[in-house]
């Protein structure tokens, strides 16, 4: 079984900043911001990119965590997913920007869920995503708006993400 690092923790600091960038660029400033990560790994990358939001505009941006076991299509095969707390912040969704953070895009029927999950908490006036790693491949008409690396992949291959806060250790690998 043969891996390798694609992104090790530099490369990972570098492009969660030129996530945050683009973020504020594409929204003008963080007024009205909400960052909602996907559990699991999704929910440190959106911690890490808020903070970042503050350091570079001098505001603090929301931040939250959305769980979306209950609204996967895959239940039946996946039964065992536990579900993770959701968390919206106080001042809610409701005519915010949301940004939907997650490790890797695949499917995309994820973020599908996450869009339904989403809208039985409120009424965003945009939803965009923010990935920190693209593989393609996908099944639905999702796209993320902000990229950490596109990583072309075969199908059968496996991009594992591991942080800190969850594993330990910080890189993205991808293997058969």
């Amino acid at each position: 079984m043969s891996t390798r690092t694609v992104l090790h923790e530099a490369d990972i600091a570098r492009a969660l900043t030129r996530i945050s960038h683009e973020i504020l660029e594409s929204n003008r400033g963080p007024a009205e911001l909400v960052i909602l990560g996907i559990p699991r790994r999704g929910v440190p990358l959106a911690s890490r990119i808020g903070a970042l939001l503050a350091d570079i505009s001098g505001t603090a941006v929301p931040v939250g965590a959305l769980d979306v076991t209950m609204y996967r299509d895959d239940l039946h095969r996946n039964p065992t997913r536990a579900p993770q707390p959701t968390d919206i912040p106080a001042g809610g969704v409701d005519g915010k920007t949301v940004v939907l953070v997650d490790d890797v895009l695949f499917s995309g029927r994820s973020i599908r869920a996450a869009l339904d999950a989403l809208q039985d908490i409120g009424r965003p006036a945009a939803v965009r995503l923010a990935t920190l790693v693209d593989r393609g491949h996908r099944e639905l008409p999702i796209r993320p708006d902000f990229v950490g690396k596109n990583l072309p992949s075969a199908r059968e291959e496996r991009v594992n993400v591991r942080l800190r806060e969850i594993d330990g250790a910080e890189e993205v690998t991808i293997g058969s």
